[in-house]
């Protein structure tokens, strides 16, 4: 008798060892959410639990040099996750599509479950993540389609589970199929969660 695991969801993890590109960074995303008047205005009428350039600066790696370094090494990232991913590009490679920063108040701040279209990789890079600071909430793709399915047992091994929590450090990055649905649950830092989103096509 045998039982096959089918139709895999992929979710990648590396890390970005360099302090001084992240110290950078936090610099550069603090910046912005103190400038970017027309993204703290979106943030403030689409109730954003802090701030974020997603509806307002569109050219950040040509903007500032620190988002063109952080590119190269999202590069090589999203191109070692695409041959895990055993995505066929047709000879092609992937390429950013837009890069944003958030900065998210401590406490209460969430973003609630939502998927990446016209993208194909979307992912997180984590600048800053205080003590209490909530992680990123993954949801079985199938769940919409299980309709009288009984919940997963709680010693349920992680590859069946529903939701799948994943923890980052500064420095981390988090890839993942666009179409893979996540969130940032409510967490319990005092100070601002910083990350920078992204998405290739």
């Amino acid at each position: 008798m045998t039982t096959r695991t089918l139709f895999a969801t992929r979710f990648y993890e590396g890390r970005i060892d360099n302090s001084a590109l992240l110290a950078r960074l936090e610099a550069a995303a603090v910046d912005l959410s103190r400038e970017d008047r027309a993204g703290r205005a979106w943030s403030k009428a689409h109730a954003y639990p802090g701030y974020t350039s997603y509806a307002s600066l569109n050219d950040l790696p040509l903007r500032d040099p620190v988002f063109d370094d952080l590119r190269r090494l999202l590069d090589r990232h999203v191109r070692g996750f695409v041959e895990e991913a055993y995505l066929d590009l047709g000879g092609r490679k992937p390429k950013l599509d837009s890069l944003w920063v958030n900065v998210m108040n401590g406490g209460g701040g969430h973003h609630s479950g939502h998927v990446h279209p016209h993208s194909i990789i979307s992912g997180t890079v984590y600048v800053r993540v205080p003590e209490g600071a909530a992680g990123l909430k993954l949801e079985d793709p199938r769940l919409p389609m299980m309709m009288a399915a009984p919940l997963r047992r709680a010693d349920a091994p992680e590859d069946a589970q529903s939701f799948v929590y994943a923890a980052p450090k500064p420095g981390t990055v988090f890839l993942w199929e666009s179409w893979l649905r996540h969130e940032v649950p409510a967490g319990r830092a005092k100070t601002p969660r910083i990350s920078i989103s992204f998405n290739y096509r």
